[in-house]
């Protein structure tokens, strides 16, 4: 791998995690395009620990008192704990869903999956998602106090879709999210937040996959350079989403999903996934 391709994967994977466009169709698209066979997902998982990275820096303070408050409402049970103590509940409820069924999704599918037609066909329900809960649903008002365990277990269902590259994580648990009757607040925290135990689950399960032979395929300092890249652009991605939602623009991801699943669909050839790893 060359240092460019480098920083391509790196701007790709890190602009493209938290934007409701599906950063594994666009992984696999650049795969794809520059023709590679990574060992196992390593490299993939890697590129995401630097996501997460940025996730947790950028909402230290909401992660930081989820995790107090939660055990302190453990150990002394006061009223002012209580909300946290449950929304990291939410949290752990809507992790777990993700990670047993999203195992069993990935298992059955496997390479199926990331064939140029099926990511083509994946992101455009992700785009009609988008303009369903942009133009056709009224926003609830559900915050972190009124939410419910049911509300958790729709998330965590939406959640585990995003296994499909081409559906969006940050993407079906907005849409789902919003769907429960969270209102929009609500809904990107607790987007954000579940991304770190997704992502860290993710890099436990594929521990296996780490060894040499992917630092000696891409190189070290390669690696590194991609992992600062992915680092940067993933703290872009996050503030550029906060801020469209606020304008309530999900319409432009939509359409930007719709020429992407296009462009795949027409010019990508399906043969080339057989040297996809």
């Amino acid at each position: 791998m060359t240092l460019f391709e480098a920083i391509i994967f790196g701007i790709v994977q890190g602009i493209t995690e938290f934007l409701p466009i599906s950063s594994t169709a666009h992984i696999v698209i650049t795969q794809l395009i520059f023709g590679y066979t990574f060992p196992g997902l390593s490299f993939e998982i890697f590129l995401h620990l630097a996501s997460v990275l940025a996730v947790m820096i950028y909402f230290w303070r909401d992660l930081l008192n989820v995790i107090t408050g939660f055990f302190k409402y453990i150990a002394k049970r006061n009223r002012e704990d209580r909300t946290q103590f449950f929304f990291g509940i939410y949290i752990l409820i809507a992790t777990a869903i993700t990670g047993v069924l999203g195992k069993l999704l990935t298992d059955v599918t496997a390479d199926s999956i990331k064939t140029p037609p099926f990511i083509a066909g994946a992101l455009v329900v992700t785009g009609l998602s988008l303009i369903f809960i942009e133009r056709f649903h009224r926003v609830g008002n559900k915050t972190e106090d009124t939410m419910t365990f049911w509300d958790s277990i729709i998330v965590g269902l939406g959640q585990t879709l995003a296994v499909i590259p081409g559906i969006s994580r940050s993407g079906a648990t907005l849409v789902v999210a919003l769907l429960a009757g969270l209102n929009r607040d609500t809904a990107v925290r607790y987007s954000f937040l579940l991304a770190i135990p997704v992502i860290l689950g993710s890099t436990v399960l594929a521990l296996d996959d780490f060894s040499m032979t992917m630092v000696d395929y891409i190189g070290p300092f390669n690696l590194f350079i991609s992992f600062i890249v992915t680092f940067v652009f993933s703290l872009i991605g996050i503030i550029w989403l906060i801020n469209f939602l606020k304008q309530s623009k999900l319409i432009y991801f939509a359409i930007y999903c719709f020429i992407l699943a296009i462009l795949v669909y027409t010019f990508i050839d399906p043969s080339t996934v057989m040297d996809v790893g």
